[in-house]
């Protein structure tokens, strides 16, 4: 019998294989393997919870090796492990030989009463110790249903060091109480299927036909939805782009099984993951305050825990008043949207975060907020216009597939423009399902993410298309990622159409979205 527990750092981590050894001396425990103030503190902890579980403490001198020792060690999660393989080498010196034959990953705190108490990072310790051939676990109760989520890993969940020893030791007990994780997590209470793609329940909050006069911007976030693509949407204060950005994830389809591992396992280190959603199938939706700094956005600390990006992994990151953000802030995000991973670096070991976000922006299209408004005037001069948009920088904003300029409406304008009737959460879905539906069974993954060799194979133009996107491109500048953003743009207006073609309609409209604020702002 081999125990293993889990040491994380940033999205790897590493197992720690757990050794103890007893000899003559001195009645004491010593704890060998670079242990932080939490692993050294478990000596104290476990001692408590033996003895109080109504064990004997080994008279002994105990020594505990964890290795590999020159791997920092930091966590409460050691303590179940830890006080197992004391008590197992007691066991063994007394006699005993019925332990479990096969390797088995441990991890929990220790209450003093000998009680188990839940950890973070079971998702990634579970998977980890699959992935290296460990297929038994004993993880606190609390966890137990995190720790299903990995397919083919035994999985018994402990609330006692009694109950916890006893399944180490007796294969029976073991097999009787666990289970076997099958991956397979169940969708979220109330999400429904249009055309065979879930979506999350419609929350009160999150229906728009609630949203009068902004056609446009929620045909924007429609295209943004069904293809996974960027969005910047500009326009005076309260003039409802917040509002209606913060409905996307109605219309934003739950995730697959295989989306929602990598998803589960950041959270899962972030300490996150709720006992009612033990793996994450609805897409995160993270607004950071915009006095974020660097690290909170892209990750870091000693043990390289995620950042904004990557808990926005497969998911949303909306920047509210992006302008306020730090430049520096705003920078760090062009090579994440461009590469989808972001790898971090501290004292000589680095660690790689999948960053596959979905980026949508609100800002004002000046300081004032009334630059480029119809009724109101803008007291902004042209020199303070150039450095509030000098913060995005052109590379930033050229991988931005969809920009929207949102006026402010009078009621009676926003009543003129909804009289063919309002348009409602239901209804953006149905066409959302029907683009998604046709992705997943083209190539796979959403339009967004289209490699140059996919746009040439998936998202071919006729002549009048082509002629279409030529003129675009010399009339406005186009630079070559602007060119495959109109494309993939234009494949998802037609998958939302249901057309196989890309159309001419289907390529001006793309092209309209992403020029729109071309001659509002210069640097855009």
């Amino acid at each position: 019998m081999q125990i293993y527990s889990f040491s994380p750092f940033g999205y790897e981590g590493a197992l720690v294989t757990v050794e103890v050894d007893l000899r003559r001396g001195i009645p004491a425990t010593d704890i060998v393997g670079l242990a932080d103030g939490a692993v050294k503190e478990s000596r104290e902890r476990m001692q408590a919870a033996i003895r109080n579980s109504g064990f004997e403490y080994p008279p002994e001198r105990v020594l505990i090796s964890l290795s590999p020792a020159d791997l920092r060690k930091e966590g409460a999660g050691f303590d179940l492990p830890v006080a197992l393989g004391v008590l197992a080498a007691k066991a063994v010196a007394d006699g005993r030989t019925d332990f479990l034959s096969d390797p088995v990953l441990v991890m929990g705190e220790l209450e003093l009463s000998g009680n188990v108490r839940a950890v973070k990072g079971i998702h990634a310790a579970v998977s980890t110790a699959a992935a290296c051939g460990v297929m038994r676990c004993i993880v606190p109760v609390q966890n137990a249903d995190e720790a299903r989520e990995i397919a083919g890993v035994q999985v018994y969940g402990a609330d006692s060091l009694e109950n916890a020893f006893r399944a180490l030791s007796d294969i029976s007990f073991y097999e009787s109480r666990s289970s076997l994780g099958t991956g397979e997590g169940a969708l979220p209470a109330g999400c429904t299927e249009t055309d065979g793609v879930y979506f999350p329940e419609i929350a009160p909050g999150y229906e728009y036909a609630e949203l009068k006069g902004q056609r446009q911007l929620v045909r924007a976030l429609q295209i943004a939805a069904a293809g996974g693509h960027n969005l910047i949407a500009l326009g005076a204060p309260g003039c409802g782009k917040t509002m209606a950005i913060q409905k996307f994830p109605a219309i934003n389809p739950v995730l697959t099984t295989d989306e929602a591992q990598s998803v589960t396992r950041i959270w899962s280190l972030a300490g996150l993951i709720k006992p009612s959603e033990p793996l994450i199938r609805i897409p995160p939706f993270r607004i950071p305050h915009q006095t974020a700094s660097i690290e909170g956005i892209c990750g870091g600390g000693p043990t390289c825990r995620p950042g904004e990006i990557s808990l926005a992994h497969n998911g949303v990151l909306f920047l509210d008043e992006a302008a306020e953000f730090r430049s520096s802030v705003l920078q760090m995000l062009r090579v994440p949207l461009e590469n989808g991973t972001i790898t971090l670096s501290r004292a000589g070991r680095s660690t790689t975060y999948p960053a596959r976000f979905q980026l949508l922006m609100a800002v004002n299209p000046c300081p004032c907020g009334n630059y480029g408004s119809h009724s109101k005037i803008c007291l902004c001069s042209l020199k303070s216009i150039e450095l509030y948009w000098k913060k995005f920088s052109a590379p930033l904003l050229d991988r931005i597939d969809l920009r929207v300029f949102v006026e402010n409406k009078s009621e009676e304008e926003a009543d003129i423009e909804e009289r063919p009737g309002l348009t409602t959460t239901e209804e953006i879905r149905r066409d959302i399902a029907r683009a998604v539906k046709a992705q997943r069974k083209r190539q796979g993954i959403k339009n967004a993410r289209l490699s140059p060799q996919e746009i040439l194979d998936f998202c071919p133009l006729d002549t009048e298309g082509r002629k279409l996107l030529d003129n675009a491109t010399l009339r406005y500048g186009f630079s070559p990622r602007a060119i495959s953003s109109c494309l993939k743009v234009a494949r998802t207006i037609a998958d939302l159409a249901g057309s196989k073609d890309i159309t001419a309609e289907h390529m001006t409209e793309a092209v309209e979205f992403h020029k729109l604020c071309t001659n509002l702002v210069p640097e855009l």
